[in-house]
């Protein structure tokens, strides 16, 4: 008998002796968080102040209107992980907030240069900075309901199957529908009726990690079980790879229907994330990289437009006023950018096709440069950090899970973006999550926030507060392996 180092074999710690408690004057940090969200409401009234300085040499009235409006929006929500969350981690929701911020404030710089460009060809347009204050204001109720609602994460792992089922339906459901009402340049990704427009994909990822997590808590012993010794490498059984070969199968369908190569590698990637977590045993991972390969390949030989986005990745300058002109155009304005940037509505980043979704992280290159461009990753690090502590901290296996595969989402989506629009990895046309424009993106990035902080609440909780066990798998957390003979 051996015990595995992973999570699902990890013993459970931090437990209180029998009969007593943790202390109950356990900070919550709440001040903390407050001071973080004031400061991060100076920068973005830095940023608005810069780009009405540079656009227009003087500050512009509506700057307030937003100001203000972002203020209320995270003074609320504050005032909301207060009263549901006090024990949350402090540093998720000014990390969260300063980067949506960040983008309103963009945004709004880029509307009267797409407005101006979009005039010239002869098409309307509507502003973007607007309604992304409004999706905030959503995205934030929707934050505070599952705060309120789920008050112990460990309920969740009752629905596992049901969460997978349904971000299952979400994620192929566009490929499945007419090109008429799915269609958006060129990837059948959305749901579009009259001027209302839903991407499910964004909110089938956070459920099918609900799922991964309780389906890896439930049916552990498929992926501890050793099986032979092959190079001194550990490999699974041949039956006990069902489930990474049907995750495999599932992205390349996605693939297939939606031509969407970004929805494909986020789904795969994160499955297979969770799968090391959960087991730390890198045979999963070499695995992975070979059914990545094998399904790389074959998209490749199978599918036009992969065949097109790996030319444009290799050589976009082949075909630059075509099909390459995208990624030539975010090349040139990310290098018109250099160290420091142009400054804050100093730039010409409109110049970027949709720059204001897919492409938005090349605006804020240009404008900020490199080392503004590296701050905001270090924010996007930092969030996610954060989340994978909240993960160590709490004291359930299903938890654990949760939290590493959301806090791996942020980091992988990020990677995957930064990745595509600098050339280092073929572009997938992911969004940023709190930074591109668009209401479904957004609402799915402010339920992970709401989850980790329901997470590390329950991680920095005084024990004699703790809520009651709701869902037994939820607790397993000592597992025996046995290597068959």
């Amino acid at each position: 008998m051996a015990l595995p180092p992973g999570v699902l074999g990890a013993a459970t710690t931090h437990m209180s002796a029998p009969g007593s408690s943790s202390s109950p004057a356990t900070p919550t940090r709440r001040g903390t968080e407050l001071a973080l969200l004031g400061f991060g409401l100076g920068l973005v009234v830095l940023a608005f102040v810069l780009i009405s300085e540079n656009q227009s040499q003087k500050l512009k009235p509506e700057i307030l209107l937003y100001i203000a409006g972002y203020a209320v929006l995270f003074g609320v929500a504050h005032l909301a992980v207060r009263k549901f969350a006090p024990y949350a981690d402090p540093l998720i929701l000014p990390c969260a907030g300063l980067l949506n911020g960040l983008s309103i404030a963009m945004l709004y710089r880029l509307d009267p240069a797409l407005a101006q460009l979009a005039l010239e060809s002869g098409h309307g347009y509507s502003n973007a900075a607007p309604k992304q204050l409004l999706w905030t204001a959503l995205s934030l109720v929707a934050m505070v309901a599952v705060l309120w609602g789920v008050k112990d994460h460990r309920t969740l792992s009752r629905y596992g199957y049901t969460f997978g089922l349904v971000g299952l339906v979400l994620l192929v459901l566009p490929g499945v529908l007419p090109c008429s009402i799915s269609c958006v340049g060129g990837a059948k990704l959305w749901i579009i009726i009259g001027p209302v427009s839903i991407q499910p994909g964004e909110f089938a990822k956070v459920l099918i990690i609900l799922f991964v997590a309780a389906f890896l808590v439930s049916k552990r012993d498929l992926f501890t079980i050793a099986g032979r010794k092959v190079l001194g490498l550990e490999l699974p059984r041949p039956r006990d790879l069902g489930p990474l070969l049907i995750a495999w199968a599932i992205a390349i369908l996605v693939l297939m229907i939606e031509t969407e190569l970004g929805a494909s590698l986020m789904f795969f990637g994160t499955v297979l994330a969770m799968v090391y977590l959960a087991t730390e045993r890198s045979a999963w991972v070499w695995i992975g990289i070979v059914l990545f390969m094998g399904g790389a390949t074959l998209a490749d030989r199978m599918f036009v437009h992969v065949q097109q986005r790996v030319a444009n990745w290799i050589d976009p300058f082949a075909d630059r006023g075509d099909t390459g002109y995208q990624m030539v155009q975010s090349l040139v304005s990310l290098g018109s950018g250099g160290m420091a940037g142009a400054g804050l509505g100093a730039g010409h980043p409109e110049l970027v096709p949709v720059v204001s979704s897919d492409f938005i992280v090349t605006a804020f290159g240009e404008e900020l440069g490199f080392i503004g461009l590296a701050a905001m990753i270090v924010i996007y690090m930092l969030l996610a950090l954060r989340g994978l502590r909240s993960g160590l901290a709490v004291r359930d296996t299903f938890g654990k899970l949760l939290a590493g595969g959301l806090s791996f989402l942020l980091m992988w989506q990020m990677f995957v973006v930064i990745g595509g629009v600098s050339k280092l990895i073929p572009e997938t046309g992911l969004t940023a999550p709190f930074l591109s424009a668009g209401g479904s993106s957004l609402l799915a990035s402010y339920v992970i926030v709401a989850l980790l902080l329901r997470i590390s609440d329950a991680a920095r909780r005084p024990q004699a507060s703790r809520p009651k066990p709701q869902a037994p798998i939820a607790e397993a957390s000592t597992v025996l392996v046995e290597r068959p003979t």
